[in-house]
């Protein structure tokens, strides 16, 4: 049984109702399907989990040092959207390669999208998932961006659902870590011209992490960047493309050379307003004001980042989303990042031009107060008022 505490049953009607008609037709494939969620658990033959070693409550893992690099698991799901625009039923498979054809639009041109989001194992052996129908809309949006369809959010939770349980021994156990969820949506089919791919493929695999920062739970040192940007107007980088992701690979190798955790960019136009950490949004405090780039398209709509403003607010912190200059910045109490992976992140300092500024750390921060209460949600040790979590067992 699937328990959602937040009713993404009210969610999927009206983008059900209101999106085919204002979105526009991409490759052949329209986007936002949807179908019931009893055809998805049908189309998951339960002979595919006859392999399993259902008497293992976990797999062979050292939990205790456990970092973030891939560790493959037992199972991933696949669905494809048929050439009349729809999704397939899904099926959950064994974890293995994929064929793909040399001219698939995802290899020759970049099309294709990803999510990332976590499951945790409760004291009691049951999973939570937090907040995965904000993931299936983020990827709608993303997709209609790329011009690629996308599956309905009660497909996406379903999906992840079937992943995460078909993967349950490789969920950590509680405080040791959580189980990271990767679903891929990408242009499969075949194409020469520059042009949206004739099929599309939706994946999701998964793999048992901790900490995303070699530093643990310590505070990260960030560079900022002034030769390279992440993101310009009118481009994707307020979306979840993969495209965002390899071209800050070269400024990050740069920053960690030189001894610093990552890299913290800066607007493409002026280069003096904040934009994002290469795989995390930013926040800055000063008295009781917590700040943040506002998401204006090159910003991505981070979830993380979402629920930390909202928990901020509750607590009684002013919260801006607007323009942050890199000089407040530099006069800023804490400093802290969000983000599925690193969760909420302590900034010890920041360089810019080679000036060293430090921040507040520690037990009596605000990030940590945030970083507290996010956790506690979401592996089930403090009341959900929010109706985040999503139960699965």
């Amino acid at each position: 049984m699937i328990s959602r505490s937040l009713a993404c049953r009210r969610i999927v009607p009206s983008l059900r109702n209101g999106s085919r008609s204002s979105l526009s037709k991409c490759g052949g494939c329209w986007g936002y399907t949807s179908q019931a969620a009893s055809s998805l658990l049908q189309a998951c033959d339960p002979s595919v989990y006859s392999t399993r070693k259902e008497e293992d409550e976990y797999a062979d893992v050292d939990w205790d040092n456990l970092g973030f690099g891939l560790m493959p698991t037992d199972y991933m799901y696949q669905m494809k959207c048929t050439q009349n625009g729809t999704f397939e039923q899904g099926q959950v498979r064994p974890y293995g390669n994929i064929e793909l054809s040399p001219s698939a639009g995802v290899l020759n041109y970049g099309q294709g999208l990803f999510e990332g989001l976590k499951a945790y194992r409760k004291e009691n052996g049951g999973l939570l998932l937090f907040r995965p129908d904000q993931n299936a809309i983020r990827m709608m949006v993303g997709a209609d961006r790329m011009c690629m369809p996308a599956p309905s959010v009660e497909q996406f939770v379903d999906a992840v659902r079937e992943t995460a349980l078909a993967n349950k021994r490789w969920v950590p156990p509680p405080g040791k870590g959580s189980l990271y969820i990767r679903p891929l949506l990408m242009g499969s089919g075949p194409i020469l011209g520059l042009a949206p791919a004739p099929e599309f493929t939706f994946l999701i695999y998964s793999s048992p992490v901790r900490n995303y920062f070699k530093e643990g739970t310590a505070p990260l040192s960030l560079y900022i960047e002034e030769e390279f940007d992440r993101a310009s107007r009118g481009g994707t980088g307020g979306v979840k493309t993969i495209t965002n992701y390899a071209p800050v690979l070269k400024a990050l190798a740069r920053a960690k050379s030189r001894g610093f955790s990552d890299v913290l960019y800066l607007d493409s136009v002026d280069k003096k307003n904040l934009e994002e950490v290469s795989s995390c949004n930013i926040f800055v405090l000063k008295g009781n004001v917590i700040s943040t780039p506002a998401t204006n398209g090159t910003i991505l709509s981070g979830i993380t980042r979402k629920s930390i403003i909202e928990i901020s607010r509750d607590l009684g912190y002013q919260v801006e989303e607007r323009a942050i200059p890199v000089e407040e910045l530099m006069e800023a109490e804490e400093v802290f990042c969000t983000g599925t992976a690193v969760v909420v992140a302590s900034v010890g300092s920041v360089t810019y031009k080679d000036k060293r500024i430090e921040f507040r750390t520690g037990a009596e921060t605000a990030c940590r107060r945030l970083y507290d209460i996010l956790v506690g949600i979401q592996m089930g040790h403090i009341e959900d008022k929010y109706g985040w979590v999503v139960e699965i067992n």
